[in-house]
């Protein structure tokens, strides 16, 4: 695992904000739309019929806090994909099960509104 090197600054040692914050302001709704369709660095957009379709999903609730032992390039690969990592890894186990058991695919919960 590789060490991270923790540094400390004081605000006057970053960078000074060079943003026009004045002209920002005084952006419509449309140009900001148009600025966002016409930057090819943005996700596209999803449209209506991605939202209708869309629902909000949630774990279960109920999760028991345990300690185990992992080899060392397994969490480094479930780490390495950033936060939400224990979450991936229960995903990976929960799939497992089912298809030992000969279960359908896991299906997740929508998360209450």
């Amino acid at each position: 695992m590789k060490k991270r090197r923790i540094s400390r600054h004081s605000l006057k040692d970053l960078p000074r904000d060079r943003s026009d914050w004045r002209r920002v302001g005084r952006l419509t709704d449309a140009a900001i739309d148009r600025t966002i369709a016409e930057d090819l660095d943005v996700a596209p957009r999803l449209g209506a019929d991605f939202f209708a379709k869309a629902s909000v999903m949630m774990p279960d609730s109920w999760k028991e806090r345990v300690t185990m032992r992992l080899d060392r390039d397994v969490l480094e690969h479930f780490r390495g994909s950033g936060r939400g990592y224990q979450t991936r890894i229960n995903a990976v186990l929960k799939a497992y099960v089912h298809l030992s058991k000969g279960l359908p695919k896991a299906k997740r919960r929508p998360r209450a509104a």
